[in-house]
């Protein structure tokens, strides 16, 4: 069964206040929160604007650390600005262990740390697109069927040495699974990296972005606009793996979300 949006989940107190409308799904470290309020309304997230769409639509997120509390600014259209303070959830992050790596993809050389370099400022570049497009508004479909091998926050120690946490969601699946677009999009990085080996970065709209790494195949180039369910390539082995999957990655600009809570459940 699909998870739904429950849009306009509103505190009592706002209650009579629609323009002040914040969704209650989504207030946790790793959250997505998607919701529409009037037309015209601004907001601004611990200081910094969101983008609000002609309908109302807007997304923002909170990053797998993200304080206790966040303070977000509402103006409805011809009012005043009023801050409300929203409590995050914290959340307890698993540890994962991986072992059987190459010791040059878990301590790269100074050649690859280059490459790789590059390739974060490429990639960092392509998550800081800010489109006016609300393709992200849309119920979110599966990327891909398999088997869940990986979650989102968990802490990662490979071959035995603590590296940084997970920042994708992991689905395991045979070398030539298709991989589908979970939103309608434009495709804003189609690459080969040396961690996310083949990878796709399809952007949703303000600021909301997937990434869909290790892929056999690419079948989408930078520039593309793609539709909901489309197939843009296959599950690999490519980049930093031990084996066939696709690594899935949900963000809001830099900030990296837990896209499990908001896809279909998965399925083999």
């Amino acid at each position: 069964m699909i998870r739904r949006r429950t849009a306009l989940a509103l505190p009592a107190l706002l209650l009579a206040r629609p323009a002040l409308a914040i969704p209650a799904e989504g207030l946790t470290q790793g959250g997505l929160v998607r919701g529409r309020v009037a037309p015209g309304t601004r907001l601004v997230l611990d200081g910094r604007p969101v983008r609000v769409g002609p309908g109302g639509d807007y997304a923002f997120g909170f990053g797998r650390d993200h304080a206790a509390e966040a303070v977000l600014s509402v103006t409805p259209p011809g009012g005043r600005a009023e801050a409300q303070r929203l409590a995050i959830a914290r959340r307890d992050w698993p540890v994962q262990r991986i072992s059987g790596l190459p010791p040059a993809q878990v301590t790269p050389d100074p050649e690859a740390l280059r490459r790789i370099t590059a390739e974060r400022e490429r990639l960092a570049a392509a998550r800081a697109t800010d489109s006016a497009r609300t393709d992200f508004a849309a119920e979110f479909l599966l990327p891909a069927h398999g088997r869940i091998s990986g979650v989102f926050g968990s802490q990662r120690i490979l071959n035995g040495e603590p590296r940084q946490p997970h920042f994708g969601f992991d689905i395991a699946a045979p070398t030539g699974t298709p991989i589908r677009a979970i939103a309608a999009g434009q495709v804003v990085l189609a690459a080969d990296f040396f961690f996310f080996g083949r990878l796709t970065v399809i952007d949703h709209g303000h600021g909301v972005n997937s990434l869909y790494a290790h892929q056999s195949a690419q079948e989408v180039a930078e520039g593309e606009r793609v539709a909901a369910g489309q197939r843009i390539g296959a599950v690999g082995a490519t980049g930093r793996v031990t084996g066939p999957h696709l690594h899935f990655g949900l963000s809001w600009f830099a900030t990296w979300l837990d896209a499990q809570p908001v896809l279909p459940p998965v399925t083999g």
